[in-house]
């Protein structure tokens, strides 16, 4: 029962700094207002987590977490280069839609301290060597045409990423901030993107 209720508080906890966080940013969080949100005292949540900085890290490896085993599920994957691209935008824009806090969270850190989001994201297991690694040779494969690793990996994640990042203004122009319209264009880009992006590279 004790272990139940460590890890009830510790849920809690992390779930209130994770609103916390998304809201306001590391610099703009405080810990009494977690610990309100928490619905525990300040005392017990600095028992949990001594720091901000180290409830902060705590709550970045658990979002990140959530994107590391699609994005090196798609270098392990036994498909053809299209499956493995098509697979893998299904999978993060049904991510980003199941956590949209998640790109204006990552924007705010990246202009607060890139190092240590790059850092994070390193020992999430995410290994960017290996990904490049793996467009290279179906470049060199004559699978797809030539191009920078780079390029292909900013392109993909961007075009999965901004729609979901930009949502109140592409709702507001796009449908009138009519939810279900945009929802629906969301479901349908997956599509449009894997179409996009194969079209663009496949030879």
């Amino acid at each position: 029962m004790v272990g139940t209720k460590k890890d009830t508080t510790e849920e809690k906890i992390l779930k209130a700094a994770q609103d916390v966080f998304v809201q306001k940013g590391m610099d703009g969080a405080r810990m009494q207002e977690i610990a309100d949100k928490a619905g525990i005292n300040k005392a017990l949540l600095h028992y949990y987590f001594w720091t901000k900085e180290r409830l902060f890290h705590a709550i970045f490896k658990k979002v990140l977490s959530k994107i590391a085993p699609d994005m090196m599920g798609m270098v392990r994957s036994d498909l053809a280069i299209a499956g493995k691209i098509g697979d893998f935008i299904d999978k993060y824009i049904d991510l980003m839609m199941e956590n949209p806090f998640l790109p204006s969270f990552m924007l705010k850190e990246i202009n607060r301290d890139p190092g240590f989001l790059a850092s994070i994201i390193k020992n999430t297991g995410v290994d960017y060597p290996q990904i490049a690694g793996m467009f290279q040779k179906e470049m060199d494969e004559g699978r797809i045409r030539k191009m920078s690793p780079h390029d292909l990996f900013v392109d993909i994640l961007s075009l999965c990423i901004y729609p979901i990042a930009a949502k109140p203004l592409l709702s507001a122009i796009l449908f009138g901030n009519d939810i279900k319209a945009y929802s629906d264009f969301i479901s349908k880009r997956k599509e449009t993107v894997k179409s996009f992006v194969l079209n663009s590279i496949l030879i």
